[in-house]
């Protein structure tokens, strides 16, 4: 028989426990219904969780911190579900949710984790109970299969000829096309015009002493893309004085890291407009 003592110290545990994670199940039933397809089958989810720490409150892990203690203990009960296994047809919705369903189960979560809810490759990795390697291998299957629905058409804006052919490669391993490599602004903006390209790869310092900034500037001006600044000198972009971009990779840049970014900006169709000025 459990002694009222025993009783008294798992009510503690408890509350202290629902301090740490109340904070976090906002953003937890977002992805829950990312995961799931609907709020209502989401929040079930979060409901089952939380029904699993009263009975085991030994299932959260104090040794991380809060978010993703939470994330694993709700990735320990989605996964534990038989049917969170199989891939539905995508019910009819926003073209990200129809495209996310349609990702087989632990890509799916990958993604998710990195490109929803901003968990670095080490955390997400902790919350599915992966290592490294096999992570980075999750990764890369959700950038295919995100690369077969939303196939694109890509420019190179790269003047280092090894680093272009290894950037068009990895564009092509996801299902795209890459339209042209650029080495210089007054090409890149040639091409853009002549291809109107989906996606954009772009250097900042090109071959003849030209700017990619200045060309990504030019190819906005005539139509929206989505673009993704690959360089060497991130603090260029990143001076927190004016529009900074959403997508940006510095050099010496990892496979994995321009998979998954390419398809996060494919994926959620984002224009990424800078709002810079062009120089004068």
């Amino acid at each position: 028989m459990v002694s009222a003592l025993a009783l008294d110290h798992t009510e503690r545990r408890l509350m202290s426990i629902t301090a740490l994670i109340s904070p976090q199940l906002p953003l937890l039933r977002r992805y829950a219904r990312a995961l799931s397809g609907s709020q209502a089958s989401g929040d079930n989810h979060v409901v089952a969780m939380l029904e699993a720490l009263v009975a085991d409150p030994s299932g959260f892990d104090r040794s991380l911190e809060p978010r993703v203690a939470v994330y694993k203990l709700f990735s320990s009960v989605w996964n534990a579900n038989p049917m969170n296994r199989l891939v539905d047809e995508p019910e009819t919705g926003s073209a990200p949710d129809c495209r996310i369903e349609a990702i087989t189960p632990l890509p799916r979560q990958a993604f998710l984790l990195t490109a929803v809810e901003g968990f670095s490759p080490w955390d997400a990795a902790v919350i599915l109970g992966v290592d490294a390697d096999a992570f980075a291998d999750l990764l890369t299957e959700a950038s295919r299969q995100i690369g077969e629905q939303v196939s694109s058409r890509v420019l190179v804006i790269e003047d280092e000829p090894i680093i272009a052919m290894d950037l068009e490669a990895l564009v092509e391993s996801l299902g795209h096309t890459v339209v042209g490599n650029a080495r210089t602004r007054d090409e890149a903006v040639e091409m853009a015009r002549r291809t109107r390209p989906g996606l954009v790869l772009a250097d900042i310092r090109l071959a003849d002493g030209s700017s990619g900034l200045d060309a990504v500037n030019d190819i906005l001006v005539d139509f929206e893309v989505p673009v993704i600044f690959i360089t060497a000198y991130p603090e260029m972009l990143l001076t927190g004085t004016r529009p900074e971009p959403t997508f940006l990779i510095a050099k010496p840049f990892r496979e994995d890291t321009v998979k998954a970014v390419v398809s996060q900006a494919l994926f959620f169709d984002t224009a990424a407009s800078l709002g810079l000025k062009r120089s004068a």
